[in-house]
C-alpha cells in the first residue's frame, strides 16, 4: 500500500511548500501529491484559490499577478511555489500526483510536461494527474493518451468505478468515508488503482489495508508508514 504525501508532509510542515514537499522525501513517502492552479500561464502549486488560509496574501490568486504571489509567505518563510520548481524537486526521487484546480490548467501543463521531458529526462511514469473535474480528465487523455489519470469523487457512485473505466483512468481517488469492499473489489476487476484521502489514524490505516486499497494520501507521511509496517508485522 502506498504512502503518499498529501501536500507533502503537510501535518508538520506548511503545506504544498518545497519544505513539505522535501520533507516528505527525506520521510520516504512513495509518492508527493500536490494542487495546482494556472496565474499568467504559470502553474502555481496551491490549494485554495483564496490566500488567507495558507499565506499572508489576501483575496484570491486570480486577483494578483504572479510575480506578487510569489513573495508571498506561506508559512516559515516559504513561498508559493511552481511547478517547474516542484518537478525539479522531485525527479527521480518518487512519483508525483498533479490535482488539476482550476479549468485554464490543462494547456499549461501540456506545455510543462514538454519541457520537463526534454530539459530534465522526465518520464509520464512520474506522473499522475487528477481532478475532480472530468472533463479536464478527458481533454487531457485525448492530447496524451499515455499519461495515468486519476478521477476523484467525494461519493460513492451508483456504478462504483465505471464511470472511471469509461473515461480511462488509471485510478479512482475516493474519500475514506464513502469507502467500501465493494467499491475496491469492482475497481481492481476493472483494472483500476485505488487511491483514498485523507488517511492519518492507525485505525483508518488497518482498515484502507483490509479494503485492499492501491494506496493512502496521508498528512503525515512518516508516521503514517511506521504504522503500516506494526500492522503489516502482526500476525493475522
Amino acid at each position: 500500500m502506498h504512502i503518499i504525501a498529501h501536500r507533502g508532509a503537510s501535518g508538520e510542515f506548511p503545506e504544498n511548500t518545497l519544505l513539505a514537499i522535501e520533507q516528505a522525501l527525506l520521510q520516504g513517502a512513495d509518492a508527493i501529491e500536490i494542487d495546482v492552479y494556472a496565474v499568467d500561464d504559470e502553474l502555481i502549486v496551491i490549494h485554495d484559490p483564496k490566500l488567507e488560509r495558507t499565506t499572508n496574501g489576501s483575496g484570491t490568486i486570480y486577483q494578483h499577478t504572479l510575480s506578487y504571489l510569489m513573495q508571498l509567505d506561506a508559512g516559515q518563510g516559504q513561498r508559493i511555489p511552481t511547478l517547474w520548481q516542484v518537478l525539479q524537486l522531485v525527479h527521480g526521487r518518487c512519483w508525483l500526483n498533479i490535482e488539476l484546480k482550476g479549468k485554464n490548467t490543462v494547456e499549461p501543463l501540456l506545455a510543462l510536461l514538454t519541457r520537463a521531458q526534454s530539459e530534465l529526462g522526465f518520464e509520464l511514469s512520474e506522473l499522475l494527474v487528477s481532478s475532480f473535474n472530468h472533463h479536464l480528465l478527458l481533454k487531457l487523455k485525448n492530447a496524451v493518451p499515455e499519461l495515468r489519470l486519476g478521477a476523484l469523487t467525494a461519493s460513492l457512485q451508483l456504478n462504483y468505478a465505471d464511470y472511471a473505466r469509461q473515461l480511462g483512468m488509471y485510478s479512482v481517488h475516493c474519500e475514506i468515508n464513502f469507502m467500501d469492499q465493494e467499491l475496491v473489489e469492482r475497481a481492481h476487476a476493472l483494472g483500476l488503482c485505488v487511491y483514498v484521502y485523507t488517511v492519518d489514524q492507525p485505525d483508518e490505516i488497518e482498515e484502507m489495508l483490509q479494503l485492499g486499497v492501491d494506496g493512502i494520501f496521508t498528512n503525515y507521511p512518516a508516521r503514517s508508514r511506521m504504522w503500516l509496517h506494526d500492522k503489516l508485522k502482526k500476525p493475522v
